[in-house]
């Protein structure tokens, strides 16, 4: 991309309206009368206590803590809606079959197209397209109708620049698209929505999360994690690091460049491996950035780094614009 296309693709997500396809993404439905109470003892966060239109994001655990998938879960009056990639969803399904046991719950794959809405001007963008929404609380969701195809439209708490996500059928999502492109939304391409989440601090999983990963490194445990409801699995993990402060080895930050850099590269402290980058891109007002891991030793803000044979400098997230 040239730098005047950069920065109109980001100005949009920062200044009005985008959209941007997340093909990477699939649902996975839960039914049956005890579908809210088998995952409410499964997830991190409250599910038992969420109404229809009412959803939050919450994290899929092993035992020792380890993140099996993060997810966005949408309560229904028919079901319960998860989220998440669609890589994930075969592992998500067989461990939530595994603690099923006898509950009469049930899992089907609704074939489904994800397209994220950002920026201030989303709301006015789905309002132009015939899909007017509230005030959404976050992860909170309404069903509508664009360009004459049912879709949901929710608040996305995961994505940068204030998004929106809508499911909509996927024979359907060429038609939405376009329709919300008539309203005001700029394409988004997927490097800009990379700088956008970076400076945002919106890790994902896949490019910045996976089962090496414990929910304290992400930085997302207040968003992923409620600290008021009873078991659930990794739940000792997550309750004995909140117990010693959250202190692990390694923590999810943000990185200033001083030249470019890509996934997998090394973060480095007096020559020695410090940490490896997740994600990196090019921002319109920072320059080049990234986020990634580094040790407790080197994670402070502030502390100065080698990446890419270069000088660069870690810093909180989200960063400040």
């Amino acid at each position: 991309m040239t730098e005047a296309l950069t920065r109109s693709a980001h100005a949009a997500a920062r200044e009005g309206g985008a959209v941007a396809p997340l093909p990477e993404r699939g649902v996975l439905a839960a039914t049956g009368p005890h579908r809210q109470k088998l995952l409410h003892g499964v997830l991190s966060n409250d599910i038992e206590g969420r109404t229809p239109g009412q959803g939050s994001l919450a994290a899929l655990m092993d035992v020792k803590g380890h993140l099996i998938a993060l997810v966005r879960a949408l309560v229904t009056p028919e079901a319960v809606l998860l989220e998440m990639p669609a890589e994930r969803l075969d592992v998500v399904e067989r461990v939530l079959l595994h603690y099923r046991v006898a509950a009469p719950v049930r899992f089907a794959r609704p074939p489904t197209a994800v397209l994220a809405v950002l920026g201030p001007k989303g709301r006015d963008v789905l309002a132009g397209a015939g899909c007017t929404v509230g005030e959404l609380a976050p992860q909170g969701h309404e069903t509508g109708r664009i360009a004459g195809h049912d879709v949901r439209v929710q608040r996305a708490g995961d994505l940068p620049a204030g998004g929106f996500v809508v499911h909509v059928a996927p024979e359907a999502a060429e038609a939405v698209v376009r329709t919300l492109r008539s309203a005001g939304a700029e394409p988004l391409p997927r490097e800009i929505l990379d700088a956008l989440r970076i400076e945002d601090g919106r890790p994902w999983y896949g490019p910045d999360v996976t089962e090496d990963n414990l929910l304290h490194e992400t930085g997302l445990v207040s968003e992923y994690h409620s600290p008021t409801k009873g078991c659930y699995v990794g739940q000792e993990v997550v309750a004995r690091l909140e117990a010693r402060g959250g202190h692990v080895n390694k923590r999810l930050r943000g990185l200033r460049l001083h030249a470019t850099a890509s996934a997998g590269t090394a973060v480095l402290a007096e020559g020695r491996e410090v940490g490896r980058v997740t994600t990196a891109g090019a921002s319109p007002g920072l320059g080049p950035i990234a986020m990634g891991y580094v040790h407790r030793s080197h994670c402070e803000p502030g502390t100065i780094v080698e990446v890419a044979g270069a000088p660069a400098t870690v810093v909180a997230l989200p960063m400040d614009r």
